[in-house]
């Protein structure tokens, strides 16, 4: 698949990702790849870091189908780890590197999510105080991009009414490349794409469509928390979005290769 050489990219990075290494050969790659002309929105998570916090102040973590549940407390850590430290961590590393940046944790429109069906989950799960993606401040973006700025958003979202919510950062992420109608958006995490044998990294599947992603699924090729990942990629490939990429532990021009030379990292879902 043939790509414009100027284009919106959004990449979504992981809490494991922030919290290691990785970043600052990430931020070499971004910086390339700004200077090259792409406009690139980050989105990213923190959840390693806010089970350790909740650790550390005696809060027990639930999830359910892949899922965090969110009470008030959890909400608070939340708040601490993903809009506090990581967003302010890696809007440094990325500045170290010449990726002018903005951290943001208020461009993303949200309402609670009322009791779902997930995978896995034969009752209607309840996941406290989690948000569902209504929008974003796209005005913003546009000023900052058009300043030279890279936006780098927290995954929390809030209503009108001032209400917080936690959001997954795969969510946050999906729901913008759609909003944004981009060609590319690159997952960034700790599985280096979707495997066929998830103790066997060179089972990995390079590419994917909708059809092969959702019998994986079914057949349980995919399992745990790439269960809920697919599913949402899938839904964005449907509203538009050219190609998701998944992909894991990156070395130095990774990235580049990943946007350069599709499938060579990780595995990309299409059409």
């Amino acid at each position: 698949m043939a790509y414009p050489a100027l284009v919106t990219l959004v990449i979504k990075i992981g809490g494991e990702v922030v919290g290691s290494g990785e970043a600052v050969a990430l931020a070499s790659d971004l910086r390339t790849l700004i200077d090259g002309g792409e406009r690139v929105a980050i989105v990213h998570g923190g959840g390693p870091q806010a089970t350790a916090l909740s650790k550390q102040l005696g809060l027990a973590t639930h999830q359910v189908a892949g899922r965090r549940v969110t009470d008030a407390a959890t909400l608070d850590v939340m708040k601490m780890t993903i809009a506090g430290k990581l967003n302010v961590d890696l809007c440094a590393i990325l500045d170290a590197a010449g990726v002018r940046t903005v951290g943001l944790h208020n461009a993303v429109r949200a309402v609670r999510r009322p009791p779902s069906l997930f995978s896995g989950s034969p009752e209607l799960v309840d996941l406290g105080l989690v948000g569902d993606v209504t929008g974003f401040d796209t005005t913003l973006l546009d000023l900052l991009w058009s300043a030279g700025y890279t936006p780098v958003l927290a995954c929390l979202g809030g209503d009108h009414a001032g209400n917080i919510f936690n959001i997954n950062a795969d969510t946050v992420a999906n729901q913008l490349a759609a909003t944004l109608q981009v060609e590319r958006l690159f997952l960034v995490t700790s599985a280096p794409g979707v495997l066929r044998d998830i103790a066997n990294p060179a089972s990995r599947i390079a590419q994917l469509t909708r059809a092969e992603a959702r019998a994986a699924i079914a057949d349980g090729t995919v399992s745990g928390g790439m269960i809920p990942k697919l599913e949402e990629a899938i839904e964005v490939v449907d509203r538009g979005v050219g190609a998701i990429h998944i992909l894991g532990k990156l070395a130095p021009t990774d990235l580049i290769r990943a946007v350069r030379e599709p499938g060579s990292v990780g595995t990309t879902l299409v059409p």
